[in-house]
């Protein structure tokens, strides 16, 4: 017998109340043809057509226009279940870390099915991944490696991926060679996750590596670096968002394309239903967040290499 999905539910309540794709997918915030497939895979498993489109306009069919309503009291009810369950349990909220990033819908995926803590207590990798070890925490967003999951007793879900560019002090530049780059290591251990995956970096593809001191690796110092050298310089996770002086410009990463995840990490031991409720509602659609094609490098200890 095939089985429907609430999360199948719900993109065909938001595709029936936007009557537009594109919206209902910022809405949902997932890719619109991921969001088309699984109306189309819910239209199969149910057996009836649920929306006429074209490439101009989407509107209900009879059939959708009749389960519409009774699509929105399954997902009341299941809402209200979860609430009511929450109560019942009398769970403490999850305590949450993490790095620099979190999903932007984090408190949307996660409120329906549990109480979650944002811990302030913003630190490097290695530190949060080692205080969900021990308990401090139950859940962090960080970059792990394979090692750090065995050694700690943890698993992992992929929540992000980041394809690192670089900056350069020349106009003009569109994309550079990874064995033309350099990348720089901060001797602080607060950047230890960065100085591994730098050195990763170097072995696979030749580029270059120079060691800094200081707040060197975001901000002011890390673009006078790049204004003094001569090789386009690698941004690292915590610099990509960060708008680039005037001078200096923005340079794709080809051959290959550098990668970093982030993780989702919890104990393996952990087996409490709302962290495995939270686990499930954070963890994108694979076809949203995935390490894409044969051009894509991630270091060989990456939980998440294909």
């Amino acid at each position: 017998m095939t089985t429907v999905e609430l999360r199948q539910l719900r993109y065909f309540v938001a595709v029936a109340e936007e009557l537009n794709y594109g919206r209902a997918a910022a809405r949902l915030r997932i890719a619109g043809p991921s969001l088309s497939q699984q109306i189309k895979a819910l239209e199969r498993d149910l057996g009836v057509q649920l929306f006429d489109r074209d490439r101009r306009s989407v509107s209900l069919t009879s059939a959708g226009a009749l389960l519409l309503p009774d699509a929105r009291l399954l997902l009341s009810r299941a809402d209200a279940l979860q609430h009511r369950a929450r109560q019942l349990s009398g769970s403490k909220p999850l305590r949450l870390a993490y790095v620099h990033w979190l999903p932007p819908d984090l408190n949307a995926r996660t409120s329906a099915v549990a109480q979650v803590h944002i811990d302030p207590w913003v630190a490097p990798s290695h530190t949060q991944t080692a205080r969900v070890a021990d308990g401090s925490l139950d859940l962090a967003v960080c970059r792990v490696r394979t090692g750090d999951l065995e050694a700690f007793g943890l698993r992992s879900a992929l929540l992000g991926v980041d394809r690192l560019h670089a900056v350069f002090s020349r106009p003009g530049a569109e994309e550079v060679a990874a064995e033309d780059t350099l990348l720089l290591l901060d001797e602080d251990t607060t950047w230890r996750s960065w100085n591994t995956y730098a050195e990763q970096v170097s072995r696979a593809t030749g580029a270059r590596l120079r060691r800094v001191f200081g707040s060197s690796l975001t901000g002011p110092e890390f673009f006078d670096h790049v204004r003094h050298s001569h090789r386009p310089v690698i941004n690292n996770p915590k610099n990509q968002n960060v708008p680039l002086p005037p001078d200096l410009v923005r340079v794709t990463v080809v051959r290959p394309q550098l990668c970093w995840t982030w993780s989702l990490v919890w104990r393996k031991d952990d087996d409490r239903a709302e962290v495995r409720a939270v686990v499930e509602a954070l963890r994108p659609d694979p076809d949203d967040v995935r390490v894409r094609g044969p051009a894509a490098w991630l270091p060989d200890d990456d939980p998440h290499i294909r």
